[in-house]
Formats: C-alpha cells, structure tokens, sequence
C-alpha cells in the first residue's frame, strides 16, 4: 500500500451546533496511519514519511483486528503528568537506532488514539459516512493500553470546555454524515483550539556563551519569501536537547540574514540556513505580525 494524505480539519473560531456534529479531544501528539495487507504492517506519518520502527507497540494491531487487510488514521501521544506531551511524542518518533526505541518504550509509553477506518478487507471506506466507519472500528478492534479507540461526544461546546479546563489542547468537531477526502481539507471537519500553534522556520539564533539562548522564527508567504515572526527563548527543550541543537546550528551558519523582512533591528544574532523547522505554540499575533509569548514545543523532523 502506498502511503496517503490524509484529511485535516479547518481551524475554526465557532464551535457547530446540529445532530450531525460531534466532537472528539485533539491530542497534542503525532498523526499516523497505520497499513496492513498480505501480513505486512508499515505505519507512516501524515508527510508519507515511514515510522515502523518507531512505534514498536502498533506491530500487535493485527492481533487486535478482525480482518485481513486495513489503513487505519489516528494520532501517537505521550503523557508527561497526564498531559500529552507534543515535545515526549518528538523524541520518539526522530529515533532510528532500534537499541534507543527499544529503550525509549519504558521511559516514554505511547497509546495509538484511533479515530477512522479508511479500508479494510480490501474495501476502500472513504466514501461510507463517518458514524458507520466510527461503528465499525467498535466492531472490529480489541483495544489494549497501547491502542485505544478516540471516544465521540454529541455536546461539542461541553466537550471544549472540559478539555480547556484539563489543559488539553482542544477538540475536532466531525459532520457525522461525512466522507474522508484524500489529501482534502473543508468544512467538515473543524478544530478549535485553546492556543495558536505553528511549524516555523528557524532562521538565526543568539548565544549564552557556547549554549543557544533564543531562536529567531520565520514563515514563507506567497511568493516564498521567509517573513520573521519573533524570537523565541522559552521552551520544553532539556539543557541535553539545547546542546544537541547548538551542535547543529553550528553547522549551518550562513553570513546574511535569510529573512525578507530583517530590518537591522536583530542585533547580536548568527544567522543560519533555513532548515530546520520547530513547532511553537503563542497566544495571539501582535499588531507587528509577530508571536505574543511564543514557546518553542519541539524540533520537527
């Protein structure tokens, strides 16, 4: 099987009302979709890139499942104080050594949160609306502590609440009458979340001595060009992932600034080729067009 693009959600700023809604916890964690066919299971993030060796604890979902053929979407997570962890989730999947994972399975346990069916038993299910496809996978899976089936709520608002009040990053809401568009993205499915999130550009950084001490941030527009959205300086990275990333910085500095927009007004910074990417959570934009308190959650490979 080859790997698809799955459908994503549009972000939306007003939770839907109506019986054909309901709506589903967002975790903070990885979506992968998991392929089973001829006794063969490889399993693959939302870019096509292969993460099999990465999630040992998935290779037992055809143990768990009643057919012979599937391609199941869902989301990798990992808790860190009961809270998933976006940042835990990142230092599994960007491991390839095998002795690592094999390690990294007792210090960072991940649960596969399964949330659609798209085939099984060589039928594409795409085109079968939403509540059959959610009522099969009930039919179908054994869940365990490692693979577990996203639980539906019918009161979308109520839902919001609940995971805003636990810390959790928001909800998707789901037209119960839809079909799963292949690599699409409408209306049909909305996200709303607590904070505003993005994968930007790392183009310079400053220095606390031999150690990283912030990160200056960008995203390309239109015409390709990187425009500066802030610096950030807070994050979840450990002192071990600073010196890992200053290793790496150092080895892709370049003389001039790879911002559109720079202006003169960073000063002090080494600039770098932009490559690398991390994932930063912020609260608003400023009226300047950059992140309010942005943090840095993790580098994105």
């Amino acid at each position: 099987m080859k790997p698809i693009i799955p459908f994503e959600p549009k972000m939306t700023n007003e939770i839907p009302n109506g019986d054909q809604w309901i709506a589903q916890v967002k975790w903070d964690g990885t979506r992968i979709l998991t392929y089973y066919e001829k006794e063969n299971l490889r399993i693959f993030n939302r870019k096509g890139n292969e993460r099999t060796i990465q999630y040992p604890e998935l290779h037992q979902l055809p143990s768990l499942i009643k057919g012979n053929s599937f391609i199941l979407d869902g989301e990798v997570i990992a808790f860190q104080d009961g809270v998933p962890s976006f940042y835990d989730v990142m230092r599994r999947d960007r491991r390839k050594n095998t002795v690592t994972i094999n390690h990294l399975q007792t210090e960072i346990p991940i649960t596969y949160m399964i949330f659609d069916l798209l085939y099984f038993n060589g039928k594409w299910l795409i085109e079968t609306p939403l509540y059959r496809r959610q009522e099969m996978l009930m039919e179908i899976i054994q869940p365990t502590n490692e693979i577990q089936i996203v639980q539906s709520f019918r009161d979308c608002q109520s839902l919001y609440d609940a995971v805003i009040e636990q810390g959790l990053e928001g909800i998707v809401c789901k037209d119960l009458y839809s079909a799963y568009i292949l690599g699409g993205k409408d209306e049909r499915w909305l996200k709303k979340k607590k904070e505003q999130d993005l994968i930007a550009i790392v183009g310079g950084v400053t220095y606390n001595g031999a150690l990283i001490r912030s990160i200056d941030l960008g995203v390309y527009n239109e015409k390709g060009e990187l425009i500066y959205i802030g610096s950030a300086g807070s994050s979840k990275l450990t002192l071990k992932d600073w010196r890992e990333v200053t290793e790496v910085t150092n080895q892709i500095l370049q003389g001039a600034s790879p911002f559109h927009n720079y202006s003169g007004l960073l000063k002090n910074h080494e600039w770098l080729s932009p490559i690398l990417k991390v994932k930063v959570t912020f609260l608003e934009w400023t009226k300047d067009h950059t992140m309010r308190q942005p943090v840095i959650q993790s580098f994105v490979f």
